[in-house]
């Protein structure tokens, strides 16, 4: 599968949901609930879209450039990571971060109304005032930047 054509947004939209349906209905329903948050709040926020290996993954960012992404959803068979680029150093008072990398941190995203909690909100808005560039104000949209030919299975105890 290749992307499709960005300025096609019918098709993008359609191949996400392709993306999103290879996992279980659970993983599934929460993904796309957490898109509808995310994208409500984020009106003008870029979608990136990554069908890797190992996840599919959707970043949020002001534009096209991967490097600019400031937060990600990290989507796995089991579990939905809500990832910060960079979430080093992001005030978290309510110690909601995991991870140990050099750069990023993530919530586990066990249910998405951990969106509208204040310290994720928190969290949300942080990352964003340490963006490199601000987020439009509208204007959103959703480009699927790769898709690994070879992936990980979608759904627990699929077969390679």
């Amino acid at each position: 599968m290749t992307p499709a054509d960005p300025g096609d947004s019918a098709a993008t939209a359609a191949q996400v949901e392709v993306f999103i349906d290879r996992f279980t209905s659970e993983i599934a329903d929460r993904v796309r609930a957490a898109r509808t948050v995310l994208r409500s709040r984020l009106p003008g926020a870029t979608e990136l879209v990554y069908d890797n290996y190992n996840a599919l993954a959707i970043g949020y960012g002001p534009g096209e450039k991967t490097s600019e992404a400031v937060f990600s959803l990290a989507i796995y068979p089991r579990n939905i990571l809500l990832y910060f680029l960079p979430g080093v150093g992001l005030p978290d008072p309510e110690g909601l971060l995991q991870g140990e990398g050099k750069v990023g941190r993530y919530v586990c995203l066990k249910d998405v109304a951990l969106l509208d909690e204040p310290a994720v909100i928190a969290l949300i808005d942080a990352a964003l005032d340490r963006a490199k560039r601000l987020l439009p104000p509208q204007g959103g949209r959703t480009i699927v930047k790769s898709i690994s030919a070879r992936q990980r299975p979608r759904r627990p105890g699929e077969a390679a």
